[in-house]
């Protein structure tokens, strides 16, 4: 069987003229690589295309719900929950999870992620939260665990505690005596969290993407996710000058002369370099699978997670961010791909650090699939890397084009993308 527990994935794709990411001032996304500038898409615009996209939804289920509107997401778990708990107590473990009596002003990135996580301000007003995944699976475990808790009440000897430390305050500003009262239930709450961590796990589980792409908590009873798959931003193989400007006009049908609207759009075209890393072992923890990561793989919790590879890799080589496709229509598929299992994460970026110059036939495609190819050759063969590949491609071309760069021996060849998935659900196994 195959123990490699990284599945790396490199996708090439080339996008007809479009405008897939743009920034803040509604210009398209570049990077500078090579000393050139390239096109560049997010890997935030990638993944939430990916968890939004109706084959996620289909296959893989409903994604974690990412908001920093409190009462918006304790009306939606109300709804969701009603039934089960209290009003009260769904309200309660909703601001216990981001401890919401703290105003925390964050960065956050397009997907949601916090930055700045460990840079409180002073209080305010509003209560200000970062955008975080919420799983109501998740939610309903912490709601019955408090429950528990309060059901429970307090010993005699913790009340006693309670009063104590009330009697002891000094100064005019104290605190009531319900203040200490709740510190030791949020003691109380979270052992019992503590004693109840594999349960949780499997609940945060029930939200694929919070277990592929992690979440970071900074208090209450949010849990801290280390995601099991790391995304690069997308870039041109190519060097690009993204200076392309569609100068558009909206008619006005009832106006007789000019137009009613009259704006500029950036675009361009290219050909993508998209590149993925799954940590097997990683997301059957996050799955509740295993029970951390020193704990044996089992043939059923590998299983699922060489399934769940293989649907990463399909939205990998056919999802595209839907910004301005109503008027570029890029919806392209991948023209080639390299799937491979090996000992680490592995970026094959670097094949294209020299930009890719016009092959024989004009385009960037071709001669860019030659050279990930050989790139993956010599990288495997310069440091033994011992990888188990395949790739997609369909038809020959451009190797049987005359291709001074051979196809790699070492590097099996699908030419459709269903076999691929399959020899990804079989461990890279022919």
């Amino acid at each position: 069987m195959n123990t490699k527990n990284f599945v790396n994935f490199h996708i090439l794709m080339s996008h007809s003229p479009s405008c897939l990411n743009r920034d803040d001032m509604n210009m398209q996304k570049t990077a500078i690589f090579g000393g050139n500038t390239r096109v560049r898409i997010s890997s935030q615009s990638l993944k939430r295309a990916m968890r939004k996209s109706d084959y996620y939804l289909n296959i893989l289920g409903s994604p974690s719900i990412r908001t920093n509107k409190l009462q918006l997401i304790k009306e939606e778990l109300t709804d969701l929950l009603k039934g089960e708990f209290e009003a009260a107590l769904i309200e309660e473990t909703a601001d216990r999870f981001v401890k919401a009596s703290v105003a925390i002003e964050h960065e956050e990135d397009e997907d949601g992620l916090d930055e700045e996580a460990g840079k409180a301000t002073e209080p305010t007003q509003e209560k200000k939260l970062a955008v975080a995944p919420w799983v109501p699976e998740e939610i309903r475990v912490l709601c019955r665990l408090v429950e528990q808790v309060r059901d429970a009440g307090l010993s005699d000897k913790e009340k006693q505690s309670a009063k104590e430390k009330f009697a002891k305050q000094k100064g005019k500003e104290k605190k009531p005596e319900q203040h200490f009262v709740e510190e030791i239930f949020d003691k109380k709450i979270k052992k019992s969290i503590e004693g109840n961590l594999m349960e949780l796990q499997r609940a945060c589980g029930t939200a694929l993407d919070l277990a592929l792409f992690g979440r970071m908590a900074t208090s209450g009873l949010m849990t801290s996710v280390d995601g099991a798959m790391a995304v690069a931003h997308v870039i041109t193989t190519h060097a690009v000058e993204p200076q392309d400007v569609d100068w558009f006009t909206a008619v006005d049908d009832l106006q007789e002369k000019g137009s009613g609207h009259l704006d500029t759009q950036q675009f361009s075209a290219g050909v993508f370099y998209r590149y993925a890393s799954l940590n097997l072992k990683q997301l059957q923890m996050n799955l509740g699978l295993i029970g951390d990561m020193k704990a044996p793989e089992t043939t059923e919790s590998r299983a699922r997670a060489l399934e769940i590879a293989k649907h990463l890799f399909h939205m990998l080589a056919t999802i595209v961010p839907s910004a301005m496709q109503g008027r570029h229509a890029a919806f392209n598929p991948a023209d080639f791909a390299i799937v491979s299992f090996s000992d680490q994460p592995i970026s094959l970026a670097n094949a294209f650090e020299a930009p890719i110059q016009r092959g024989h036939n004009g385009g960037y495609l071709s001669p860019s699939m030659v050279e990930l190819a050989e790139y993956w050759r010599r990288l495997n063969s310069a440091y033994g890397l011992d990888e188990t590949a395949a790739a997609f491609r369909f038809g020959e071309e451009p190797w049987e084009s005359g291709a001074k760069k051979p196809w790699p021996k070492k590097l099996a060849a699908f030419d459709t993308l269903s076999a691929l998935e399959g020899w990804i659900t079989r461990g890279g196994q022919a």
